[in-house]
């Protein structure tokens, strides 16, 4: 094996099933590292099937690993090979086995699942584990309930991974708000090695000089987004029948809408959207834009379902939001939103469809977006150190980087785990 080059070198895996939120996460954790740090290489395990969409700064990498999706049955199914899954599963095990192998990280982050998808990465981590590599879990602030976490996590052999594998857990978020392992039965020793960061709220990048701005931007808008998309069509629905009952009233209408579906909605869906959009010219629709952060800093408020990198992009960008959340197949965003709402931090709008009370009616929507420019923005709530979490995720990690692995960024003044 060719002589390593001085630095430090960290290893993020994300098994991105489906969905943006893993991907753009993992990517700003990266991007933060090597912001904060010269010498240092970082290099993302992915499933995503959109990684190449995305930019990435120098000193960062990615490498794809083949797609999964997971069924309505809750079975996983390879995205684009014609491959057993079984054989799918296998070739990501060896992929990152031997990436980890040769790549020799100083520093492992797997994002969400304690031994990856179907366990993956497990023979990795016990590789690593053995070399002295150091091993942290990173968790979003909010995994579900803790019930269902602990049968999930009980199902999946996950528990003595975090006992005898993972030498620190970072939780991205704020205790005071939501603690995600409470009612978890863990041990002591692994209670310990909890870290709370604070959400990562990236700062906003500057527009590429090629990006296209719709001619709704001009004026003052409302953001609706689903994030990936894939779950997104009935959020989309509400916002659309809210408008079409706005064009057949006078009187005050809501502030014209980008629209971003998403770039895993149905197809059929999003052309159905789009020729609803054709007959609303306060509504303008795009599929996916990589740079939606440019479009979140030029609205007046953002309309979402609430997962984690939306509501970080909502504090980053300190903007109004109304949040929609889900509450299938987990209670994550539901749960999100009430606690945001309570704090003060967004307005929440439950989807009575969900719970089987009703059905979405135009008019609650319609008043909630009337309403939407007027509310306060997160940042009236004072919450200290709320969204600096990409910082002190960056301090956290300087003891697992090696030392001649530059500081390049002051170090945050509180060091202390964030309760």
């Amino acid at each position: 094996m060719p002589a390593r080059k001085s630095g430090s070198r960290v290893l993020i895996y994300s098994h991105d099933t489906f969905g943006l939120g893993h991907l753009r996460r993992c990517r700003a954790i990266a991007h933060a590292l090597v912001e904060n740090y010269s010498k240092l290489s970082v290099l993302i395990l992915s499933g995503s099937p959109i990684i190449g969409s995305f930019d990435f700064r120098a000193r960062v990498d990615f490498i794809r690993v083949p797609g999964v999706i997971k069924l309505r049955n809750g079975e996983y199914t390879s995205l684009n090979l014609h491959l057993d899954i079984s054989e799918t599963l296998a070739l990501r095990q060896s992929i990152i086995q031997h990436t980890a192998d040769i790549f020799a990280p100083d520093l492992f982050i797997v994002d969400k699942e304690p031994l990856g998808l179907r366990g993956e990465v497990a023979s990795t981590l016990e590789m690593l584990k053995a070399r002295g590599t150091k091993l942290v879990l990173g968790l979003r602030d909010i995994l579900d309930e803790p019930a269902r976490l602990s049968a999930e996590w009980q199902r999946k052999k996950a528990f003595p991974a975090l006992r005898d594998l993972y030498d620190e857990i970072w939780v991205y978020g704020m205790q005071d708000i939501y603690a995600p392992l409470d009612g978890v039965s863990i041990p002591a020793m692994v209670a310990d090695k909890i870290t709370y960061t604070g959400y990562l709220c990236t700062p906003l990048p500057s527009a590429p000089a090629a990006m296209v701005w719709p001619e709704v931007t001009r004026n003052p808008y409302l953001l609706v987004t689903t994030g990936g998309g894939g779950d997104g069509e009935e959020l989309i629905d509400w916002v659309l029948s809210a408008y079409e009952l706005s064009a057949l009233r006078a009187g005050p209408a809501p502030l014209p809408a980008l629209i971003v579906l998403g770039p895993f909605m149905n197809p059929d869906a999003q052309a159905a959207f789009t020729a609803r959009a054709v007959l609303l010219p306060a509504i303008t629709i795009l599929t996916f834009d990589s740079h939606i952060e440019q479009f979140e800093a030029g609205a007046t408020a953002i309309v979402a379902m609430g997962g984690y990198n939306t509501f970080c992009e909502i504090l980053a960008r300190d903007k109004p939001a109304l949040i929609v959340p889900r509450s299938a197949p987990r209670l994550e965003q539901t749960i999100r939103a009430r606690r945001a709402s309570d704090r003060g931090l967004v307005a929440m709008l439950a989807d009575p469809s969900h719970n089987g009370t009703g059905v979405r009616d135009p008019e609650v929507m319609l008043t909630a977006l009337l309403a939407l420019p007027n509310q306060a923005p997160p940042s009236r709530t004072a919450i200290t150190g709320i969204s600096d979490g990409l910082s002190r995720m960056a301090d956290i990690a300087a003891s697992s980087l090696k030392p001649e692995t530059r500081r390049t960024r002051r170090h945050s003044t509180d060091k202390r785990r964030h309760a």
